[in-house]
């Protein structure tokens, strides 16, 4: 069996050239935001990526097939699209078998970069271990896809209404490199840093990208997360988010909001809580972390 799969043209014409290319997710078109802002920021983030001299590759499933790059016209539909699946690697399979629509995850949109053969991804925010998860065993299969498919994900860190600590253990019980940009902390998302200490630290693009090739050359499994700090003057500070996020958390809980559902109404509600701040917080973070994404690409590429 074949694997229904089409290029966008600009990213068809890239792979042919040896030109970089930047892959990015399209959970943040469907879930993240609404019409037409959704697909505003997915043309800024692109063009953030166009501007440091590659080129984007924003993926997802269309009607069965796997779209690596997006023409202006899908992403406007999928942007207006409702009930639109998100895809993670437990049901990118059976969507596209069955002819579904999809938007992918750090998950599928790393299975999916690497099918392919792009080695950078840029998104927003991993996912990682819930708070409570020692009760409700809530985890993301980021962690375990960032375990095993050999691409540089390029983030600002985990998302901050995760348990962070525990996110990082287990990532590194794992074995998967985390490399802090620029600092010697982890930043915390919507915050430039955290109290949690580097694990690698690295001050250049192309010392990124010489690691993944490393690994590669080491028969190493799985990829590397870049965690990105957000810009200082975009970020909110973690003191101003913390009674935030733990009144989220409690409504989340009291709704019995659980599983896939958990990420969207807490980021929906801290949208509330933060009058819009946390948005345009995470519009800055994504801008950024693709032009950091573009810089490794075009390392990775010569």
């Amino acid at each position: 069996m074949t694997i229904p799969m089409t290029f966008a043209p600009d990213v068809a014409t890239a792979k042919k050239n040896g030109t970089p290319i930047v892959a990015l997710e399209s959970t943040i078109i469907t879930h993240g935001m609404p019409y037409p802002q959704n697909v505003e920021t997915a043309r800024l983030v692109e063009e953030e990526v166009r501007a440091g001299g590659a080129v984007p590759a924003t993926i997802a499933v269309l009607n069965g097939t796997l779209h690596i790059g997006l023409t202006d016209v899908e992403l406007d539909t999928l942007g207006q699209a409702q009930n639109v699946a998100k895809l993670s690697r437990a049901d990118i399979a059976a969507c596209i078998a069955t002819g579904g629509t999809g938007a992918t995850t750090v998950a599928a949109t790393m299975i999916a970069a690497h099918l392919a053969g792009i080695k950078v991804f840029a998104t927003g925010g991993i996912g990682g271990v819930h708070k409570g998860a020692e009760t409700t065993f809530d985890i993301s299969a980021d962690l375990n896809e960032l375990a095993q498919t050999p691409v540089t994900v390029v983030a600002a860190g985990a998302k901050a209404i995760l348990d962070l600590e525990k996110t990082y253990e287990v990532l590194e019980t794992l074995g998967v490199p985390v490399i802090v940009y620029g600092q010697d902390t982890l930043p915390a998302f919507w915050s430039a840093t955290s109290p949690l200490p580097a694990p690698l630290r690295m001050d250049s693009a192309a010392d990124i990208a010489a690691a993944h090739e490393m690994r590669v050359a080491m028969g190493l499994p799985g990829g590397q997360l870049v965690t990105n700090p957000i810009p200082s003057d975009a970020q909110i500070p973690a003191e101003t988010l913390a009674p935030i996020i733990a009144q989220a958390l409690t409504e989340a809980d009291a709704h019995g909001i659980s599983a896939k559902g958990v990420t969207p109404f807490l980021l929906g509600r801290i949208l509330e809580l933060t009058d819009g701040a946390s948005l345009t917080a995470n519009i800055a973070l994504v801008r950024n972390n693709a032009r950091l994404a573009a810089q490794i690409a075009g390392s990775l590429a010569t």
